[in-house]
């Protein structure tokens, strides 16, 4: 019977342990699912405010999208107008290029005509240069220009003017070179330096009033017997006057006519500078001459500008002014068979 009791209460004891080892584990086992239930339902809030906040999101980038898809339709019924505006103008622009081809056509058809018409007077201004006033780089500058307007056309016939005005414009450069600036310039300071020289009759005043200066100064060196003896000396001096007659004496003008004697002066000078602009040479020197003997039978060739007068008309003399100048002829002739036959071709 002890045994039995035993067995029953070690039965007993095993059932109790069983039980309580059960009823912990479903504790645990209803924990577990207690905190897997509680994490679950975290999670699908988590989620659920993830999804949330994306479905904004996106209902955002919606709105977004709708605006940029509106503003694409207008931009696109911009880009529309302005290409037909385009269109329109792309039109306009080929007829005004159709216009101008046609201008250009017909000005192309032009342009030799005009070019050998430009031609032809620049070879009439050079020639004009030469012949009226004897100017060779003026004429020299219109042959340029000429030969410079004939080569865009590279055509034969032009080539063959081009090659004519070529050997002009050699021979141009081949002529002596004489200033005619400078020298008009240098017959100017003359015509000045002229109009200032002193006449012969005009220089004694001066002389006489340095003498007397001169006597003056000598008197204010003399002792006291010389001072009382220097006056009667010069009393003595003035009884007697000494002149030379081997040489003429100085013309004595008057004021009439040293007006008319600078008057001349200056008209020869005026023929000297027109005789310089037309080559004359003969004439030229003849002119120089005359002033220059002018200048010494009437004027005080002593005085300093009368010096300066001579180195003038010494420098003036001594250039060779006398240039044979070309006529143009052949490019002249050039140019005219040059339109005769543009005439013809017409």
């Amino acid at each position: 019977m002890a045994e039995e009791k035993v067995i029953e209460v070690t039965d007993r004891r095993k059932s109790s342990l069983f039980s309580n080892t059960a009823l912990i584990l479903v504790v645990i086992a209803l924990l577990t699912l207690a905190w897997q239930w509680v994490s679950t339902r975290q999670r699908f809030n988590e989620i659920e405010k993830s999804l949330s906040q994306k479905l904004e999101n996106q209902q955002a980038i919606n709105q977004q999208s709708l605006a940029l898809a509106k503003q694409a339709e207008e931009r696109s019924v911009q880009a529309n107008a302005r290409t037909i505006i385009l269109e329109q103008k792309l039109g306009e622009s080929r007829d005004q290029q159709d216009v101008l081809q046609t201008l250009y056509d017909q000005l192309a058809e032009n342009r030799e005509a005009t070019a050998v018409a430009e031609v032809e007077q620049l070879l009439t201004i050079a020639n004009q240069q030469l012949q009226l006033i004897g100017n060779v780089k003026s004429a020299l500058l219109a042959l340029q220009a000429a030969d410079k307007r004939l080569e865009p056309l590279n055509l034969p016939r032009a080539n063959q003017l081009r090659e004519t005005i070529a050997v002009e414009i050699e021979n141009l450069r081949k002529l002596p070179q004489v200033d005619i600036v400078n020298m008009s310039q240098q017959l100017e300071d003359l015509a000045n330096l002229c109009a200032t020289l002193p006449l012969i009759s005009e220089r004694q005043p001066t002389l006489n009033a340095k003498a007397e200066q001169q006597n003056t100064n000598n008197a204010g060196k003399l002792n006291r017997l010389e001072k009382i003896a220097y006056p009667i000396w010069e009393d003595i001096k003035n009884l007697v006057t000494v002149e030379r007659i081997d040489k003429p004496e100085p013309p004595l003008l008057s004021a009439d006519h040293a007006f008319y004697l600078r008057e001349n002066l200056k008209l020869r000078l005026l023929t000297a500078r027109v005789a310089l602009l037309q080559h004359d040479e003969a004439s030229y020197k003849t002119d120089l001459a005359t002033i220059t003997s002018w200048i010494n039978q009437y004027y005080d060739a002593k005085h300093p500008n009368a010096i300066q007068a001579f180195r003038l008309l010494k420098k003036l003399s001594g250039n060779n002014i006398d240039i044979e100048l070309p006529q143009l002829s052949e490019s002249i002739s050039a140019v005219n068979r040059y339109k005769l036959s543009l005439e013809q071709s017409d």
